[in-house]
């Protein structure tokens, strides 16, 4: 049996101390270290590693519980219930992902070198680390993402990296070969070289880029459900359960549908918003609102509505707080595109959204 250490550390002492604990033939838990007190107690007695390792490098002892063999990571995750849970991966699960996403890029061995700016507590980034060691591939590794570093990085040579929307709009893409966005909606119009990624933690990271699907991935839509099955997905949770069908399959919770071949994600099935009998995905609607340049940032949610069941609402900050967009405008924007039914009854004015580390809307908090 091997011990889960976890591993409190950000950037390349996280990748020393990982690669360290990976030898030694331990599994690896990620532990943010901007938790709060409390929410990193809490992940810790949930998920139960047996071993700590401080940012400082200290180490204690813990009354944890131990993890399988080939065990490699154990990574927090909220999923859609908002408890803390924590995805079981093997070294060949994430090797299986590391070799699709790879070749779906057109990874060259020889060439190709990465930069990891994003979080380590999440697959997106732990997936660079993973395929730079699959494929002895040099490797960057930034503690948080910052315009010029990156851009430096990529003049000294970093080919390859992954973004979310945000920060992808903050640089000079042109400077890299290849760039994976994920951890939201994609902008609609992405530089030849992005690629718009679906995936999450369970299936090791993406395994759908600009809507197809990837080397060794299979996919299915089951009653407007996204359902994916190969190698790359999780083993089990940290409780034992293992989320998968008798014959493999793993239900994502996301609608979706297969068009032509390619995925159309519509979103968490939790987001959909029915009002007076018509069903409405939030990510269309965005997608139209955004394009507004009195918009900076905008967000659709459904409101409870004695008369319509839910009414479509829209939160919105302003790219002028003086002067914000009003909701007639909003109204007359989506009716351009979408139908009437989807454009927004009530708007609402934020000063930002709240988001994840990756960039993605918590919707929970609106």
């Amino acid at each position: 049996m091997q011990e889960l250490v976890a591993i409190a550390q950000t950037g390349q002492g996280f990748v020393e101390t990982l690669s360290t604990i990976w030898e030694r033939g331990d599994a690896a838990m990620p532990l943010d270290p901007r938790l709060p007190d409390a929410a990193r107690a809490s992940l810790i007695a949930a998920l139960a590693p047996t071993r700590l390792i401080e940012a400082d490098g200290t180490e204690q002892h813990l009354n944890g519980r131990q993890v399988d063999t080939g065990d490699a990571l154990v990574i927090a995750t909220s999923g859609s219930t908002g408890t803390p849970k924590g995805v079981v991966h093997s070294h060949a699960s994430l090797e299986a992902s590391a070799r699709s996403t790879s070749i779906a890029l057109g990874v060259d061995v020889s060439n190709d070198r990465w930069l990891c700016c994003l979080p380590l507590t999440h697959i997106a980034g732990l997936a660079i680390v993973v395929r730079s060691r699959t494929f002895s591939i040099p490797l960057v590794v930034h503690d948080r993402f910052d315009s010029e570093a990156v851009q430096h990085a990529a003049r000294e040579g970093a080919t390859l990296t992954s973004l979310v929307p945000t920060t992808l709009a903050r640089i000079d893409s042109s400077l890299f070969r290849r760039i994976i966005v994920g951890g939201q909606a994609s902008p609609e119009n992405l530089p030849d070289n992005c690629r718009a990624s679906y995936g999450m933690t369970e299936t090791g990271s993406a395994v759908v880029f600009d809507g197809d699907i990837l080397p060794g991935v299979e996919l299915r839509i089951v009653d407007g459900e996204i359902q994916v099955r190969g190698d790359m997905l999780l083993r089990c949770y940290r409780d034992g359960t293992d989320p998968r069908t008798t014959d493999g399959w793993f239900p994502t919770n996301d609608a979706g549908e297969l068009v032509n071949g390619r995925l159309v994600v519509h979103g968490r099935r939790g987001d959909l918003i029915i009002s007076g009998g018509e069903n409405i995905w939030p990510a269309p609607v965005e997608e139209s609102i955004s394009a507004l340049p009195s918009v900076t940032e905008v967000a659709i949610v459904g409101r409870p509505d004695n008369e319509w069941g839910q009414i479509v609402t829209a939160i919105v900050v302003a790219a002028d707080p003086s002067a914000p967009p009003t909701l007639d405008q909003l109204r007359d924007h989506v009716k351009q595109t979408l139908p009437a039914y989807c454009a927004p009854r009530r708007i609402e004015l934020l000063d930002a959204l709240p988001r994840t580390s990756l960039g993605k809307v918590e919707r929970k908090s609106l």
